[in-house]
């Protein structure tokens, strides 16, 4: 499934001639285009879909939103190791690299962090 993640602008920059930034969705960080929202800022929330932000969101709405997709396994899903999943779907109990895994930050991590703030 893909999702409509809305997460926070950490940086902005130019690659390629294309406005781009560094977007944190609740602890899992990816690099997505601006093109569609050209004067979106740093610390701004937007829904981002394959790559692209589509629509800036305030904060509370983003929080509210990762924390149900947290809840719901979505961002796990969404932003997950494919290798883990994998393995669990074929029964694999003990997958090689899990505890790589369960040291890295979990997408629920950084909601669950601000929260406490």
């Amino acid at each position: 499934m893909c999702l409509a993640v809305p997460g926070r602008v950490l940086e902005i920059g130019e690659k390629d001639g294309t406005r781009m930034a560094t977007v944190d969705f609740g602890g899992v960080v990816k690099e997505v285009c601006l093109e569609y929202l050209p004067d979106l800022q740093v610390g701004e929330y937007a829904i981002v879909h394959v790559g692209f932000a589509l629509q800036r969101l305030d904060e509370e709405s983003a929080r509210q939103t990762l924390e149900l997709f947290s809840q719901l396994g979505m961002l796990q899903e969404e932003f997950g190791d494919p290798w883990e999943r994998a393995a669990a779907e074929a029964g694999v109990q003990d997958w090689p690299f899990a505890d790589d895994v369960a040291q890295q930050p979990q997408a629920g991590d950084a909601v669950q962090e601000a929260q406490q703030q």
